[in-house]
């Protein structure tokens, strides 16, 4: 039997240990109130690799050849969160009747617009705001991209197979989307529509690698930062700065804020929704 108390125990001395690796390798950071949640879910990761305490996991993820991969799949189990389609409709609506608007205005020259949902989880913000693009009947014959990037590689295949269950669409502007998927054996299937437009790939935020290198004219981070330290969140923002065109948008969760982390957005305030907007380098730039 297998209860809690054969459960190993996280002593605080290698927790510390276990989160610096987090932390250096990935920026996120888990504060001493987070020490229970590091026992249990990456519990059973010893019992996975056949290690009996938390110490020697710590040197399995230091020393053994297997150890960066490892350390991966644990960033998985500890940052995973569930999502649904159309999430934050407050923040959704302000970006459908006043941000695309926006851009159809600025970006009308090109003719082109790429947006990145960063943190996209399994998916679902990244289809959606292809759905809202070409839902909006305003960029008939643009050249529309909508990158999705996360750390977890167990998202992102979910993410490629574009298959979800009817709790994806609980809200109701989320069953709304499923004019673009169409039902297969019980689970809705991201249709051509969408998947032409919707690219997903690994990143790492802390250093950059993975983001698309292209001029990006919104980007999705919502929820994110959360799981960063001050220095880290800095450093991230450093990096969604360098891939936003001038005048691009960024848009963050509700709890979260640039406040003593960046000067380099100007805030704009739309309705209720405070949105952030890379600068124009031209003086006086709406």
């Amino acid at each position: 039997m297998h209860g809690s108390r054969s459960r190993p125990v996280l002593p605080e001395a290698t927790f510390r240990l276990l989160r610096e690796s987090f932390h250096d390798r990935f920026g996120l950071w888990f504060g001493d109130d987070l020490r229970f949640l590091l026992e249990l879910r990456l519990g059973p990761r010893l019992a996975l690799h056949g290690l009996h305490d938390f110490g020697a996991y710590q040197r399995f993820l230091r020393l053994d050849p297997r150890g960066p991969s490892e350390l991966f799949d644990a960033a998985e189990v500890l940052t995973t969160n569930e999502t649904y389609f159309y999430r934050e409709p407050e923040q959704l609506r302000v970006f459908e009747r006043d941000i695309l608007p926006a851009l159809e205005r600025d970006r009308g020259g090109p003719r082109r617009l790429r947006l990145l949902s960063a943190g996209c989880a399994t998916g679902e913000e990244a289809y959606t705001l292809a759905a809202l693009l070409l839902g909006s009947g305003r960029f008939e014959g643009w050249e529309l991209e909508v990158h999705g990037v996360d750390l977890s590689r167990r998202c992102l295949a979910r993410a490629l197979a574009g298959a979800y269950g009817e709790h994806a669409f609980r809200s109701a502007e989320g069953q709304a989307l499923r004019h673009w998927f169409h039902l297969e054996e019980g689970r809705w299937v991201v249709g051509d529509a969408l998947r032409r437009m919707v690219h997903f790939g690994a990143a790492n935020l802390l250093d950059g690698e993975g983001l698309p290198r292209a001029p990006i004219d919104v980007i999705f981070c919502r929820n994110v930062l959360l799981y960063f330290d001050p220095p880290a969140r800095r450093q991230v923002l450093r990096h969604l700065h360098a891939r936003l065109g001038e005048g691009g948008w960024l848009l963050l969760g509700h709890a979260e804020s640039l406040l003593q982390l960046s000067a380099d957005f100007e805030s704009v305030h739309l309705e209720r929704e405070l949105i952030f907007r890379k600068p124009r380098a031209s003086a006086g730039a709406p």
